[in-house]
């Protein structure tokens, strides 16, 4: 069961990314700060995505060094913030930093590690 579990929040992970990804294409860090409605879809999904980076197993986690889980446990607060410059760089820094390099790693790993994403025990 746990595999299961681990299955469905790197798919969570992935899809998160990939709406923040879709989100953010094209915008300047001050459009995405202006956008309210956009600004606050990409938090919810930057809210989904570290929640699901910190619920991984460790082991989980050790398979995959290559991500940046440190960033993303170190980023995780802040997107707790109501608002403020911290939110604005934490936000923008995992758009344009965190994100892509996370997307990238997990479709390297979905091709040397299949096991770690599929739903089946």
């Amino acid at each position: 069961m746990t595999h299961i579990i681990n299955s469905a929040l790197l798919s969570l992970i992935e899809q998160a990314g990939t709406a923040i990804a879709t989100l953010v294409e094209g915008l300047e860090r001050n459009e995405l700060l202006r956008s309210r409605l956009t600004r606050l879809e990409v938090l919810r999904q930057l809210n989904t995505l570290a929640d699901s980076v910190g619920r991984l197993e460790p082991a989980v986690r050790g398979e995959m060094h290559e991500l940046d889980w440190t960033g993303w446990d170190a980023m995780r607060p802040h997107f707790c913030d109501l608002a403020g410059a911290a939110l604005d760089e934490a936000q923008w820094f995992a758009c344009e930093s965190l994100v892509p390099a996370t997307l990238l790693w997990l479709r390297v790993y979905q091709r040397s590690h299949p096991v770690l994403f599929r739903m089946t025990p």
